[in-house]
């Protein structure tokens, strides 16, 4: 851990929010849920967010920021929405500044920069309609050109932080004619506005989330000057769909933090209720259900954190990572915490008897995920769409693009291996059939055969090894699938092929899982380079497609030991376990500690 510089900011987040579990620290799970209970916005905890001055980790460094990687900000990400997901949301709408960071003119970064870091400043999307939601070329709000800029007409709803944001994205007609040219993208600053032209719609009551500013915004005759165009008229539904590679990725980080917290209280109640005369964690269901909880967390690691470090390296790629991310960690996450809801019992349903009732409010804030920018749909069919493209580029690979691919895998997996400065501009509409990720399974499968005189258990090797076989059958087999079907481009796709896409998401998964171990066994400590881990996880992603391998009871045995470990020492569910703030009785131990030294 001490070489990954990239969690620092986490863990000094986390030291400096302190302990969630007590009730005086910043942003615990009583404050939390008694902000939930009010519904009101949470300013005196963003603005303490700020002060921190956490928003210069949102800023790129060439823009005078501290924003260095993507694996450092889903870190801290995280470390927020384990406490609160509103919270972490409402502050986090501050990445769509990366549409100006990608897009915008030297001008408006600077601009858009002064205004993050000195106002505590922030930012919204406004992209969906009420009346045409995901159809983004069908909506209705238009941008007339006049003298010295133009005049936005119509409304975005629905939208978080529309009314309690500087500056809105805002997505307009600027061509009557409509398709793809139709659209423009416009960074409007509130500021700069008439107030008599434009307004606020009224706050929506949500289900989860509900302290969020979640509403929408209106402009009647409103003049925007010509400075608020980003990139040029036509060019606004393309900026937007490279904007949603990066959010939808990073949409990754609110999951895991939430599935970190639902298992964390899950696990504390497990080991100390006690019925038929043993606690619930010693009862086999249960505990098989923890387990599993347990592994799709370090599941949705080694795809998350790969993807983070992927767009450093791979951004022309991210039309498929990011829709495989997008549905696979947030759906994979919100199932594993429905799941061990059944553990709670009854006491899943009561808002008030553990925990303050935490587990409940996750579960109600964290079902929005899944459909924020993108729905699992529309991720599954902006996927599928490219499988023509990602097959027959798999059936062109050579031995020098093979080189070329093992090259940027090892940048990606090996996590002390420093990335390069992300570049934006490179994000493209299409990936044009590449996907290193699971294009780098032969390389994969090589360097397994290659660590047969490494210091790992024959039998863990020989299984990790079968079961990449066994994803390389499946690649294939779905590759020759894609070859003889009748696929056309389109929005009527079949039911069918929605359950293809989602098989795809999983190989991938399974893959990343793989080449994670492949590259980081010397570096992430014992149970991370013995595998066993890695086998029951890819024994959960393949079973569904008839592959598993019989294992020992042990190997369950070891992954529950490390839970039960991180638990007690306090450390995140992750495949990179950083140091979560210190409990009440490690504070307690510690300062026992500090008073004997002095005394002696």
């Amino acid at each position: 851990m001490d070489k990954l510089k990239q969690y620092w900011v986490a863990e000094e987040l986390e030291r400096a929010l302190g302990d969630p579990e007590n009730p005086d620290s910043q942003m615990s799970f009583k404050k939390v849920i008694e902000i939930d209970e009010s519904e009101e916005f949470p300013h005196e905890e963003i603005a303490w967010l700020y002060n921190w001055k956490l928003q210069h980790y949102y800023v790129p460094v060439n823009c005078g920021g501290e924003f260095t990687s993507f694996e450092e900000f889903v870190a801290f990400v995280r470390v927020l929405c384990r406490r609160d997901q509103t919270i972490g949301i409402a502050f986090t709408t501050m990445f769509w500044s990366f549409i100006t960071w990608m897009a915008g003119t030297e001008e408006q970064k600077q601009k858009l920069a002064a205004y993050i870091k000195d106002e505590h400043g922030t930012m919204c999307l406004g992209y969906s309609e009420k009346e045409h939601g995901a159809d983004l070329v069908g909506g209705d709000l238009t941008a007339t050109k006049v003298p010295g800029g133009y005049l936005l007409n119509g409304e975005k709803w629905p939208i978080n932080r529309a009314t309690i944001s500087g500056v809105s994205y805002i997505l307009a007609k600027t061509d009557k004619d409509g398709g793809a040219r139709s659209l423009s993208l416009f960074m409007v600053e509130k500021s700069r506005l008439d107030s008599a032209n434009y307004y606020n719609l009224p706050k929506i009551l949500t289900h989860g989330i509900r302290a969020s500013d979640m509403s929408g915004i209106g402009f009647k005759d409103c003049f925007v000057p010509e400075d608020m165009l980003i990139k040029g008229e036509g060019a606004g539904l393309e900026v937007a769909l490279k904007g949603f590679q990066i959010t939808r990725t990073l949409c990754a980080a609110f999951s895991h933090g939430a599935a970190d917290t639902a298992l964390r209280t899950t696990l504390k109640f497990a080991i100390n209720r006690v019925i038929y005369n043993k606690t619930v964690f010693d009862i086999p269901q249960p505990r098989k259900i923890l387990l599993d909880g347990f592994l799709d967390l370090l599941i949705c690691d080694c795809e998350t954190i790969g993807a983070a470090r992927g767009f450093h390296v791979i951004p022309e790629q991210f039309s498929v990572w990011a829709a495989v991310v997008k549905y696979f960690v947030t759906v994979q996450l919100e199932t594993m915490i429905n799941n061990i809801s059944s553990v709670l019992g009854s006491r899943f349903y009561m808002r008030e008897e553990h925990d303050f009732g935490m587990f409940q409010k996750v579960l109600r804030d964290n079902s929005i995920i899944s459909v924020f920018d993108g729905s699992t749909t529309v991720n599954l069919h902006a996927l599928m769409l490219q499988f023509r493209q990602l097959t027959k580029h798999r059936s062109r690979r050579n031995s020098a693009k093979m080189e070329k691919i093992k090259s940027r895998l090892e940048i990606i997996y090996s996590l002390e291996k420093q990335l390069p400065t992300f570049t934006p501009e490179k994000l493209e509409i299409s990936g044009r059939g590449a996907d290193d990720t699971l294009q780098g399974l032969e390389i994969a499968l090589e360097q397994l055969k290659g660590l047969k005189n490494a210091n790992i258990e024959p039998l863990v090797l020989e299984q990790i090894t079968t079961l990449t076989e066994c994803i390389l059958e499946e690649v294939n087999a779905h590759d020759q699938q894609i070859a003889n079907s009748a696929f056309e481009f389109g929005h009527d796709q079949s039911p069918e092929l929605f359950e293809i896409t989602k098989k795809y998401c999983a190989l991938h998964a399974a893959t990343a899982c793989v080449q994670m171990w492949i590259y980081n066994r010397e570096l992430l400590g014992e149970f991370f380079a013995s595998g066993e881990w890695l086998v029951l996880s890819l024994n959960r992603l393949l079973q569904p497609f008839g592959h598993s391998q019989k294992v020992d009871q042990s190997y369950q045995e070891k992954v529950i030991q490390e839970m039960l470990k991180l638990y007690n020492e306090n450390k995140a569910f992750s495949i990179v376990p950083f140091q979560l703030a210190k409990t009440q009785k490690q504070e307690n131990i510690t300062n026992a500690t500090t008073s004997e030294l002095q005394h002696a």
